[in-house]
């Protein structure tokens, strides 16, 4: 069973260095926050794993800190390019100046 956690957290860690690329590379910011979630995804699943081979409990805790932080920052980055999305349109918050 060891050899298996080994192997999955071996080949987490290639998908840590393929995100790694793709936040350098880009080409776009879309690309660059997904990669990013793999970040955090990739990161959960490999505290978990080491948390079942290491049998520390407190791993676990861990992982579920790491989920809720990946989700404020993809809501943090979803608000921000609305909100400059919505600039470029000549619109304030997605609405007409002139709609009453």
């Amino acid at each position: 069973m060891a050899a298996v956690l080994s192997l999955v957290a071996g080949l987490l860690l290639l998908s840590l260095l393929l995100g790694l690329w793709r936040v350098w590379r880009g080409p776009a910011a879309a690309d660059r926050m997904l990669a990013a979630q793999l970040f955090g995804t990739t990161g959960i699943g490999l505290l978990l794993v080491l948390a079942e081979s290491m049998q520390e409990p407190a791993l676990r805790d861990v992982a579920l800190v790491l989920a809720v932080l990946a989700i404020l920052a993809t809501v943090a980055f979803v608000t921000r390019v609305v909100r400059i999305d919505s600039g470029r349109d000549g619109k304030e918050g997605g609405r007409d100046h002139d709609a009453p």
